[in-house]
C-alpha cells in the first residue's frame, strides 16, 4: 500500500512540475508591440467623406493586423515591419509604391529603408522607378550587400540580380496623384498646397525576443525635381532602430527631419537622458516645429511602449500590443 501511495505522490509531483514548467515558459515569453503610420498632415474631419474615412481605417487595420499576426505567432520584428509595409505599398490611398506621387517630369522615384535593432544593420534605397516593393529591396541591401544605401539605376540593377519584382511605370500612377501634379503646375503651387499631407508609410515593432525593427517607404513629394531625396531612406532621420532604446519611423517634411536627425535623436534621448518614448518624441518634434517643419513619428520602446507624436492636425496611424491594445486613428483629437 505504501508503494501505491508513493507512486501516486510521484505522479502528482511530476504533474505539478509540468504545470510549473509551462507557467514559467509563459512568464518568460516576452510581449510584443507594433505601431504603423500612413502619413501626417492637414487631415480634418470636415474635409473627409464618411466613405473615405472608413476606407482609410480599413486599410490601416488590415496592415496593422498583418504585422500583429507575425508578432503574435512569435515572428521577428523585421518580418512584422515588412508585412505592414508590403500592404501599404500596394494600397493606392498611400504615397508609397502604387499611389506614389508624380515627380515634376511625370514619373515616380521611390525611397525606402529598414533597420534591425539587434545590431543596427540597415538597408535603404533611393530614387528607384520600377520596383514594386521598395521595402523588399531595402531589406536585400541590408542582408545581401555590403552597403547601407543604393540609389537609382544601380539599385535597380541590384534588384534584378536579387530577383525582385519590377513593374511598368503605369503600375504606380493614379488619377488622383496625376491631378495633383497638373494642379501644382497650372497654379504654380507648392507640394504642400496640393498634397495636404506628407505621404509616407512606416512601421516599428518589438518582438517576443526583445528585438526592435523599423521601416519606412515613400514616393516623396509631388512635383519633386533634381532627384530630390527626403528623410525616408536616410538612416537616423526617417528610420532608426536600436535594441538599447527604441525603433522610429517618421513622416513629414523630409528636409527638416534630416536636419534634426529625428529618428536617431529620439532614441538617443531615451538611451542617454532616460526620457520616456513620449517625452523624447515630443521634444524632438518640437525641435522640428521650431525650425519650421511639420510631420510626425511612431515609436516603439524596448519596454514595449507604442506611441505617436505629431505636430500636424492628423496622422494616419495604428498600434497593437500583446496586452490587447488594437486601434487605428486619423485625426489629432482621437
Amino acid at each position: 500500500m505504501r508503494g501505491f501511495f508513493t507512486q501516486i505522490a510521484a505522479g502528482i509531483a511530476l504533474a505539478l512540475t509540468g504545470i510549473a514548467s509551462t507557467v514559467s515558459a509563459q512568464d518568460a515569453e516576452g510581449g510584443w508591440s507594433l505601431a504603423i503610420h500612413g502619413g501626417a498632415g492637414t487631415i480634418a474631419r470636415e474635409n473627409m467623406s464618411a466613405e473615405d474615412d472608413a476606407a482609410y481605417r480599413t486599410s490601416l487595420q488590415a496592415a496593422l493586423d498583418a504585422g500583429a499576426k507575425v508578432l503574435a505567432e512569435g515572428g521577428e520584428a523585421l518580418d512584422a515591419v515588412e508585412a505592414v509595409i508590403l500592404l501599404l505599398e500596394d494600397d493606392p490611398r498611400f504615397n508609397a509604391g502604387r499611389g506614389a506621387v508624380f515627380t515634376w517630369e511625370g514619373g515616380h522615384e521611390l525611397d525606402a529603408s529598414i533597420m534591425d535593432g539587434r545590431d543596427r544593420d540597415a538597408g535603404a534605397v533611393a530614387g528607384v522607378t520600377n520596383i514594386r516593393h521598395p521595402i523588399l529591396l531595402a531589406r536585400k541591401v541590408m542582408t545581401d550587400s555590403p552597403h547601407v544605401m543604393l540609389a537609382g539605376k544601380g539599385a535597380e540593377t541590384f534588384a534584378k540580380e536579387q530577383g525582385l519584382e519590377t513593374v511598368p511605370a503605369e503600375w504606380f500612377g493614379t488619377d488622383f496623384r496625376r491631378e495633383a501634379l497638373e494642379r501644382m503646375k497650372a497654379k504654380e503651387l507648392s507640394a504642400l498646397d496640393v498634397d495636404a499631407k506628407f505621404g509616407t508609410v512606416g512601421a516599428v515593432a518589438l518582438d517576443r525576443n526583445g528585438n526592435l525593427a523599423a521601416g519606412t517607404s515613400t514616393g516623396g513629394m509631388t512635383g519633386k525635381r533634381w532627384n530630390r531625396i527626403g528623410d525616408a531612406p536616410v538612416i537616423g532621420a526617417g528610420t532608426y532602430a536600436d535594441n538599447r532604446s527604441c525603433a522610429v519611423s517618421a513622416t513629414g517634411w523630409g528636409e527638416y527631419f534630416i536636419r534634426v536627425g529625428v529618428a536617431k535623436a529620439i532614441c538617443a534621448r531615451m538611451e542617454l537622458a532616460g526620457d520616456s518614448a513620449q517625452a523624447a518624441s515630443d521634444a524632438v518634434m518640437a525641435d522640428v516645429k521650431a525650425l519650421g517643419g511639420d510631420g510626425g513619428v511612431i515609436v516603439v520602446s524596448n519596454s514595449g511602449d507604442a506611441i505617436y507624436s505629431f505636430n500636424t492636425s492628423g496622422m494616419y496611424r495604428g498600434r497593437a500590443t500583446s496586452e490587447g491594445m488594437n486601434e487605428v486613428a486619423i485625426y489629432g483629437d482621437e
